[in-house]
């Protein structure tokens, strides 16, 4: 006597991609753990039979069906059989059925005709509790938890097909389903928690890297958290940070530089203020005689210049290194801008140099801070005085080019000038306010050669 065998089943297998963004690994994990459960719990369910045979070898989860078999032919033998349903009670056919436990069902079919002649189904299907349960699990096992039974045995007076229903398996199958369902599903989440679990550490670092920068420590690096969006967001974080720290540094230095300057300038400017105003004591007083007043007058004139020089210096600084320049532009004639030009000129003229003009007829307007525009002029002519030879002529040149105010400066070097101190400070300051114009500045020359200046600035607009 055999009794059915279910089949085995087997669960897909696939590969995942690995460069993938936070959603897309997340969907993968999903992906991968569903293929992962399915296959634990598909290759646990597979052994279910096998299960089952295990149990057999347990006397309290054991059922000798071939015993039982057996058992109902030697009975069938003495038991009479009616041929009809008199609804009259039998005792031979209770005797008969009797020899049956609670999860085992007889039903009695005639052999001639195949017609249902009586029966006795489970006892324990009269549990409406175990009832829904054991339905439940009849449906999504596949009816695992039943084994069926048929043979033509013979009665006192005929012979009868006799069907005989085992739901003993249920006391086995039903748990082993509800484990490999325990099995499959540890199965699923454990990925999907380490996965989880390992982005969260990743973004409780990021929070303690948050409040350490909040905190002033911008020594610390952010820790790398690998390729996916929670990645990108520490390398910038980190990258803030450096930016952020590289930014202070610089400020630091600004401050301190800026402190060692006022530092450096007071003291400067103490000297000759204090000298200054001793020679104008001197002079308001009257004394000494008239050559020695002009002597004192000549060194107060030389210390106020040493004054302008190094208050110009102290502004030429500030203008280079200053980030928070904000030109106020009006609109400004040509015609005044060369005004300003020959006023310059014949300053010089008067210092002893010999100036060539050469204005073309420039009419028209361009939009600038007037007094960012003059300090240009004055820093250059400047740089003219303190630089330039007297013995050869200065060039000044306007002209209007290709849309643009053009002015040009030339002289030549004097031949001492290497002992003067030049850090073109002056020229960055030009350079500076000719950008926030929109204009440009070139100049050449070293050593004793010619220097030339050149500045550009667009009309009608700044920074068109």
């Amino acid at each position: 006597m055999k009794w059915g065998k279910p089949g085995r089943r087997t669960g897909p297998t696939t590969r995942l991609g690995v460069h993938l963004g936070l959603r897309g690994r997340l969907l993968a994990v999903l992906a991968a753990a569903g293929v992962c459960g399915a296959a634990v719990f598909c290759t646990l369910w597979a052994q279910e039979y096998r299960f089952w045979l295990f149990c057999q070898r347990f006397p309290s989860l054991s059922w000798d069906e071939a015993a039982f078999a057996q058992t109902l032919r030697v009975q069938a033998a003495h038991t009479y059989l009616p041929q009809d349903s008199t609804g009259q009670s039998n005792p031979d056919l209770d005797a008969f059925f009797e020899l049956r436990d609670p999860y085992t069902s007889v039903y009695l079919y005639s052999a001639e005709d195949g017609y249902f002649l009586c029966g006795a189904y489970a006892e324990i299907m009269d549990d409406l509790s175990y009832r829904g349960l054991f339905d439940l699990g009849y449906y999504v096992t596949s009816g695992r938890s039943e084994m069926y039974y048929s043979e033509v045995m013979k009665f006192e007076n005929c012979k009868a097909e006799v069907m005989i229903y085992s739901y003993h398996r249920a006391r086995t199958v039903y748990p082993y389903f509800a484990f490999c369902l325990a099995a499959g599903i540890l199965a699923f989440l454990w990925p999907v928690l380490r996965f989880m679990r390992r982005k969260m550490r990743q973004i409780l670092r990021l929070k303690e890297s948050i409040l350490s920068m909040a905190a002033g420590d911008l020594d610390q690096p952010v820790p790398a958290c690998g390729q996916d969006e929670i990645g990108v967001l520490a390398r910038e974080l980190d990258r803030l940070r450096l930016a952020l720290d590289e930014n202070i540094r610089l400020e630091a230095q600004s401050r301190k530089a800026n402190q060692d300057l006022i530092a450096a300038m007071s003291h400067d400017l103490r000297t000759p203020l204090t000298i200054l105003n001793g020679y104008l004591e001197i002079l308001s007083r009257g004394h000494g005689d008239a050559q020695l007043r002009a002597d004192y007058l000549a060194r107060c004139l030389r210390k106020t210049a040493d004054l302008k020089e190094m208050t110009d210096k102290m502004f030429e600084y500030s203008l280079v290194f200053s980030n928070q320049m904000e030109p106020h532009f009006t609109s400004i004639s040509l015609a005044s801008l060369q005004n300003d030009l020959r006023e310059h000129c014949d300053f010089i003229r008067l210092a002893g140099f010999t100036v060539q003009e050469t204005y073309s007829d420039a009419s028209g307007t361009l939009r600038g801070d007037e007094t960012m525009l003059k300090r240009v002029f004055t820093n250059l002519f400047s740089n003219i005085l303190k630089y330039g030879d007297k013995s050869a002529p200065v060039q000044v040149g306007c002209a209007v080019c290709q849309g643009h105010f053009q002015v040009s400066l030339s002289n030549a070097i004097r031949r001492d000038q290497e002992q003067i101190e030049s850090n073109r400070i002056g020229l960055k300051s030009v350079g500076q306010i000719l950008r926030l114009h929109g204009g440009s500045l070139f100049w050449s020359g070293e050593g004793t050669e010619g220097f030339l200046v050149v500045l550009r600035l667009k009309l009608g607009g700044a920074g068109a």
